[in-house]
């Protein structure tokens, strides 16, 4: 994604001998690490592998940037972080000077875009951010610039993969708890048709209720948003803009309590099977509902004018009073 989106060249892909942020305790040799690195990277020309941090003796970032801006003065840079890091990023040794030497592209990371946003890297560099859809040029902007990418969220974790990399492998016993109590199962059978054949009828012509298709559920919920009292309701189309989703709605509420309650009348009205993923309920000032094909973002005034997404992603809506003082 960052190839294409950023229009680069190649991605370096520099494995860490050991992040001071992370205990190194539970983590794999690093002659190990770099093997699997190359070997996830074999099948993907664009992404090179390398052990330059290593050879460089540098234990931080802003050390291993400047180190690698003096070997190679010809070479435009970007830094390629995840969400969770920009959250972070103010535990990094000398991160103010690392944000002004090098451009940033972040990616969303479950459960952080609001916290990462709303963090104190953000506000102090809130005018060096560049629109998502005005980022192919980062790599040629003068420092400090960055771009935030609102992409489909990987849920993998390097510290889950740890995880189930150290649990013990299962034991032969269990494949025969499996085997008998599948035997079992067949021996019932008959009783098991019986029980299903019993139930009301009404039970079995019940059909799940199937999730609405994008301009469907986008028209619920603008209707939704509507008969709550929603303010400044814009619908931006995403095509060819993102893979994120189909729409993006954005909204405001006069104040949290009605920002919590668009919320929870939105959530309300999608089916039961739906599971939409939100993000900043509990606090209300700016509340992200992932609803699959369609992205709702609702705010109160004073913070959606700060954040002016409307802007970030093209749309005609006009620029509040707020975000050009």
């Amino acid at each position: 994604m960052a190839l294409k989106r950023l229009d680069l060249d190649e991605v370096w892909w520099l494995v860490s001998p050991q992040n001071p942020l992370k205990p190194v305790r539970g983590m794999a040799p690093f002659n190990a690490r770099l093997a699997s690195a190359k070997a996830l990277a074999a099948a993907r020309p664009g992404i090179k592998v390398s052990a330059l941090e290593a050879s460089l003796g540098t234990a931080f970032t802003c050390d291993t940037v400047a180190a690698l801006q003096r070997r190679f003065p010809h070479t435009r840079f970007v830094f390629l972080m995840g969400g969770d890091n920009l959250a972070q990023l103010p535990r990094w040794r000398d991160w103010p000077e690392f944000v002004a030497r090098v451009p940033l592209a972040v990616f969303d990371r479950p459960q952080t875009a609001l916290r990462a946003l709303a963090g104190k890297a953000p506000r102090r560099f809130a005018r060096a951010r560049v629109a998502s859809w005005a980022a192919r040029g980062l790599a040629e902007m003068k420092s400090p610039a960055w771009t935030f990418f609102h992409t489909r969220l990987d849920p993998h974790s390097a510290t889950d993969i740890r995880q189930r990399r150290s649990r013990p492998p299962g034991k032969p016993k269990e494949q025969t708890t499996v085997t008998q109590l599948s035997a079992r199962r067949r021996k019932s059978a008959a009783t098991d048709a019986a029980s299903v054949t019993a139930l009301p009828a009404r039970r079995r012509r019940k059909a799940p209720p199937a999730v609405p298709a994008a301009q469907d559920l986008l028209g619920r919920i603008v209707q939704r948003l509507e008969d709550g009292k929603a303010e400044d309701i814009v619908t931006i189309d995403l095509a060819g803009k993102t893979l994120i989703a189909d729409y993006m709605v954005i909204a405001s509420g006069r104040s949290a309590r009605q920002v919590t309650a668009l919320t929870d009348h939105l959530l309300d009205m999608l089916p039961k099977r739906f599971r939409a993923s939100v993000e900043g309920k509990a606090q209300g000032d700016w509340v992200l509902i992932d609803a699959g094909d369609v992205i709702v973002h609702l705010f109160r005034p004073e913070i959606r004018a700060h954040y002016n997404l409307e802007k970030m992603w093209g749309s005609a809506f006009p620029e509040p009073e707020a975000a050009r003082s």
